[in-house]
């Protein structure tokens, strides 16, 4: 038997009625994706909180706003400010680490704000408040670590303005000076520089990461324990 002329049009249009509806819905899912999809902050970003300090006149320093923009979009608490506020903001992230809001505290200087940079992170540690980074961006005077960060990297131009940290005796943190010279950032420029401001949003991740792992627990030693229980046990000499 032939088919039906109708039969076979009608089922035509009913499959190709099913194809469009199958593409809308692909396409309403890539539409709406883009928001759905986004993961929430983790919590360790939710709770680090990430100090840009620019240095002189607080318009030669706008690559950390760049910076700070890209750090907020990843969930991450920011706050810029001039280098001279560096002792109020010690407080407040004191106050806001002691309260349980900061549980991560970076720092980010440059030129007179990465020289303010070690004087903020003495202060912290007077405070009981530990610094997990620092990166310091072409600092402009000598600069001398006394008290440490987890990291400090300050990044340098050699051949420039800028200058090397120099670590105090009995410093604690890991310390690295990077320079920079020959690869075409000036001391204006280096904040603004892409692949510099890339590296410090790398160290900053990193740091975040590193801050997620629990500590290792650490075991009390087994013979000064065994020696307390024997002494415990044995009777009492006069």
């Amino acid at each position: 038997m032939r088919p039906n002329g109708r039969h076979t049009a009608g089922a035509s249009q009913l499959s190709a009625h099913r194809v469009w509806a199958i593409c809308l819905l692909l396409l309403s899912a890539v539409a709406i994706s883009p928001t759905t999809a986004r993961a929430a902050p983790s919590q360790a970003a939710a709770t680090t909180h990430v100090y840009l300090l620019r240095g002189v006149l607080n318009i030669f320093s706008l690559g950390l706003d760049t910076i700070g923009s890209r750090l907020q979009a990843q969930g991450i608490q920011v706050t810029v400010a001039n280098f001279v506020s560096w002792s109020s903001l010690a407080d407040e992230a004191a106050a806001n680490y002691r309260a349980g809001r900061v549980k991560t505290i970076v720092l980010v200087g440059h030129s007179s704000g990465a020289t303010a940079l070690p004087d903020m992170i003495a202060k912290l540690n007077q405070l009981g408040v530990p610094v997990k980074l620092a990166i310091g961006l072409d600092s402009v005077f000598k600069t001398r670590l006394s008290t440490g960060a987890e990291r400090y990297i300050n990044i340098y131009i050699g051949d420039g303005p800028g200058e090397p940290v120099r670590a105090a005796s009995g410093l604690r943190g890991k310390l690295d000076n990077v320079d920079v010279r020959g690869t075409g950032v000036g001391h204006i420029s280096i904040d603004k520089n892409e692949a510099i401001q890339r590296r410090v949003i790398g160290e900053i991740d990193a740091a975040i990461m590193r801050s997620r792992a629990p500590a290792a627990p650490v075991a009390e030693p087994a013979t000064p324990r065994r020696a307390r229980s024997a002494a415990a046990a044995a009777p009492a000499r006069n």
